[in-house]
């Protein structure tokens, strides 16, 4: 044939091709390759949340087999921490990883995922309320209401926050009246309720103000998040147990549009990986917690306490007192703890009718004996 004829392999294609177009058959389209976002998490690089971030996007990563790709970046890298939500929402970032009691300035109901005695539940019930108790359903319609582009995640449950970092140890509810105190969320409506002059700063920004005298007290999360940050350079004294936060959770968020754009199996990957990141957290807490304890004690000589039961009951009635505030003022704020009350009754009677103590075993394993009373030094 001559050059100037066409080929017939290319008058096949071309005649193929035309009769899809009349047939209206849809066009094969080309894969473009793997899907990025870059994400934030309100975390500084060293500290083990950052960790615990970077933990869930290469499940992520592994499980797409690629085609999923997430990249986190640490606290302050785009946005500031408490700046998050509004960047995944407006799609400055494409998710993020951080505590839904930050976006307290958004709407304060958000943050009863944690940052509340929460009726007794630990952070793992608490889940349980979330997933299988109509907790998602209600923050679903929380972030709708303040106009929020995301789609949230809460997972991975922590164990029970200390009541904090001090100069010398708390023994009564009047030793926070006026006391320069950190802390977030609706704790810091139960703090200012037993006195202290509550601020809000982020992780990384709590210990330089102790250092400078801005602050006289503080809370942050753990044994390992709070050495990493360099509370036994300015403090050597840390009060055990609190019901200021003792179910929080983290939460995972996806700017929306991004999320709905996705196909069916990476969202289903990425459900499955929060879950199982959920598991592996919790498990690598207790591994690591328990080493930085021991650390703490003897190599940077902290002093731990447990606080007092009369602390603890205080806590409880101030909190009573917002609970009645806000439920007044907020019907979402409404709507959520009774929901949590209704799950919680039943669910935190079965749990402590149920589980065994640890303590009686734990003595007798490792040479206290039974039923002796607790140190007041924990």
């Amino acid at each position: 044939m001559s050059n100037q004829q066409p080929s017939r392999r290319k008058f096949l294609t071309g005649a193929a091709a035309a009769g899809a177009a009349t047939l209206g058959f849809p066009a094969i389209v080309k894969a473009q390759g793997p899907i990025s976002m870059r994400w934030q998490s309100t975390w500084p690089s060293k500290d083990i949340f950052h960790e615990y971030a970077l933990d869930y996007a290469k499940k992520v990563n592994d499980m797409t087999g690629g085609d999923l790709r997430i990249e986190v970046l640490p606290a302050g890298a785009v946005v500031p921490a408490f700046g998050l939500l509004d960047a995944v929402s407006k799609g400055t970032l494409d998710g993020g990883h951080g505590v839904l009691v930050y976006h307290y300035g958004k709407q304060n109901a958000l943050a009863l995922w944690g940052s509340s005695p929460a009726f007794a539940m630990d952070a793992n019930t608490l889940l349980a309320w979330h997933k299988y108790g109509g907790g998602k359903e209600l923050l679903n319609k929380l972030y709708s209401s303040i106009g929020a582009n995301v789609v949230s995640f809460p997972y991975g449950p922590m164990p029970t926050q200390p009541l904090g970092w001090f100069k010398k140890p708390i023994t009564k509810p009047d030793d926070f009246k006026g006391l320069k105190y950190r802390t977030v969320g609706i704790s810091i409506d139960l703090f200012q309720g037993m006195g202290a002059a509550v601020n809000a700063l982020p992780g990384s920004e709590i210990v330089p103000a102790i250092d400078r005298g801005l602050l006289d007290a503080a809370e942050f999360n753990n044994a390992t998040s709070d050495r990493l940050l360099g509370f036994p350079d300015v403090s050597k004294v840390c009060m055990l147990q609190s019901y200021h936060q003792n179910g929080e959770q983290f939460e995972i968020t996806f700017n929306k549009a991004k999320y709905d754009a996705l196909p069916d199996k990476i969202k289903a990957i990425i459900a499955y990986a929060v879950e199982a990141a959920s598991a592996d957290m919790s498990w690598k807490a207790i591994d690591r917690y328990s080493k930085d304890y021991i650390e703490l004690q003897t190599k940077d000589k902290v002093r731990f306490y447990k606080t007092p039961d009369s602390v603890l009951q205080k806590q409880l009635e101030v909190f009573d007192t917002v609970n009645a505030k806000k439920s007044a003022e907020n019907p979402m704020w409404k709507e959520i703890v009774e929901s949590q009350r209704v799950f919680a009754e039943r669910a935190v009677r079965w749990f402590l009718d149920t589980q065994v103590g640890a303590r009686m075993a734990y003595n007798h394993y490792f040479g206290k004996p039974a039923g002796k009373p607790a140190p007041k030094k924990a």
